[in-house]
Parts: structure tokens; C-alpha cells; sequence
């Protein structure tokens, strides 16, 4: 064997041990009920499991996952801003039945946020309960006294890749939102939203089916 097909040989190997090796202790860090850290928070339900390699997560005393929901790598979970912080509300942010976090997403709670059964996220979704005021225009806009508004999303709900959900926000059951929409305000069930700001795009009408826009 030349040098040059050793070292591809070896490098070939190398990898294939390295992968395995990484697939192996993303399985062992796997949080799961019976785990010590499962206990830490305020509800773990039977079957749910937070999947490595775990974002950051605070205050899990305040944070509520229900029986099967995956939680996916990468995913921030908090309560507030920073570790033992006090907060008024528990759960701060509690998580359905049987639901599905992707990768990077963010559930940032300072008040309420309430996820029901059965919902799915794409990657990188964003949710918060919590904003900047700008009453002051002599004070710069992250040192103001920020503004909590609860949010609730209904069950069955898809939140596609990238949306941003923001305080105030309350989903009705069987929503989809379409990749990348930033979404504001209160909206029925079964319908699809998209756009930013996001509007009603579509809705589903019991004698016409799916009709667009939004319902009369």
C-alpha cells in the first residue's frame, strides 16, 4: 500500500471511530426521566427525553416537559436570564404531551409560556414571553424595563424552520406557521399563517374547506 492510501486508509478509519464514538455519547448523555437531572425540573414526564448535546438550560425548578415530548439537540430552555433566578409564575414554561422541539430552538419564559400536545417545531424556532419597552428615547433600548406577556400555542400546531413567536401570543389548535414568519397577536384554530408581520394565509371552513385569507 502507497503512503498515500495508508494515510487516506487510516484517516478513513479515524473517522468512522470518531462518528461512532460521537453517536455513542450523544446516546449516553441523553436526559431521560430516571436521570438525576430529570428531577431538577418541575415536570418530566414518562418517555420524555432532552437529546445531547443540551443548550443552555436555567431554572428547570420552573420548566415543565410532558410524558413523550423529545426535546432536540442544541435546544435553550430558561426560565429568566440567568442560573436560581426567582420567578413569579411556575411552570414558567411547560411543554405538552408527545411534542417534538427541533435543533437551536429557543423557549425563553419570564411569565408563562404553554406549549400543548402534540406540537412539532422545525430548527431554530424562537419563543418568548418577554420584550424591551422603548419609552425612554435617551436610554439605550436593552437597559428599559422589559415587558412580559404570556404566550400559549395550541395542540397539534406546526411551527416550520426559523418562526419567532413573541409575547402576547396566542395560537388556536391545528396551526401551521410557515418557515420564517414572525408572528404577533391571537389567531383561530386550524388555520395557516405566514409572512412578516405573520397574517391568516389560509383557514379551513367547515362547509368550503380550505379557503384563503383570513375568516370573515
Amino acid at each position: 500500500m502507497t503512503q498515500v492510501k495508508w494515510r487516506q486508509a487510516a484517516r478513513q478509519a479515524l473517522g468512522a471511530g470518531v462518528r461512532a464514538a460521537r453517536r455513542y455519547l450523544n446516546e449516553v448523555a441523553t436526559v431521560g426521566p430516571d436521570d438525576p437531572w430529570a428531577r431538577r425540573f418541575h415536570y418530566f414526564g414518562a418517555g420524555a427525553a432532552l437529546m445531547a448535546p443540551q443548550g443552555v438550560i436555567y431554572n428547570e425548578r420552573y420548566l415543565a416537559i410532558g410524558e413523550g415530548t423529545l426535546i432536540g439537540p442544541n435546544v435553550c430552555l430558561s426560565a429568566g436570564i440567568s442560573p436560581d433566578q426567582e420567578m413569579l409564575t411556575c411552570p414558567v414554561v411547560s411543554i405538552g404531551r408527545r411534542c417534538v422541539i427541533g435543533r437551536g430552538s429557543h423557549l425563553v419564559g419570564h411569565w408563562r409560556i404553554e406549549l400543548g400536545d402534540e406540537i412539532q417545531t422545525g430548527p431554530y424556532v424562537y419563543i418568548t414571553d418577554q420584550n424591551h419597552s422603548y419609552e425612554d428615547l435617551d436610554t439605550p433600548v436593552g437597559w428599559q424595563t422589559p415587558v412580559e406577556k404570556a404566550v400559549s400555542i395550541g395542540s397539534g400546531s406546526w411551527l416550520g424552520a426559523n418562526v419567532v413567536i413573541l409575547p402576547g401570543t396566542t395560537l388556536g389548535r391545528y396551526t401551521t406557521v410557515a418557515a420564517g414568519a414572525v408572528v404577533r397577536g391571537t389567531f383561530p384554530d386550524h388555520v395557516v399563517l405566514g409572512g412578516v408581520p405573520a397574517r391568516v394565509l389560509r383557514h379551513y371552513d367547515a362547509t368550503r374547506g380550505w379557503v384563503a385569507g383570513p375568516p370573515d
